[in-house]
């Protein structure tokens, strides 16, 4: 009997206060693991995501764009940098959402 190949993901970790619209604490991390299917970007990793997460998607998009109180990464660096929204993902790409510290004195 053959092994089916194994699914390609990308892992999504979402670190601080914003885990609180994915079930956790607000204090800690949570990681999921995002189907990688052909096609796929930066975009509609988020929105699969953040489509079974009401809170998530209310707090990450704001009239069809990012919203400024969460920060995206990927592969380590804030969007914008090396990656946009429609940017094609492949296998071994990784997202992180980190809470964005705003503040003054």
């Amino acid at each position: 009997m053959a092994q089916a190949a194994a699914t390609a993901v990308v892992p999504v970790e979402i670190v601080g206060w914003p885990t609180r619209f994915v079930g956790g604490d607000g204090g800690t991390r949570r990681l999921f693991e995002e189907p990688l299917v052909p096609g796929a970007t930066v975009r509609s990793i988020l929105r699969g995501l953040s489509g079974r997460f009401p809170d998530l998607e209310a707090a990450l998009w704001h009239d069809g764009a990012l919203g400024e109180h969460i920060e995206v990464l990927v592969n380590d660096a804030v969007l914008g940098i090396q990656h946009e929204l429609d940017s094609p993902l492949a296998a071994g790409d990784r997202i992180a959402l980190l809470a964005q510290f705003m503040g003054g004195r």
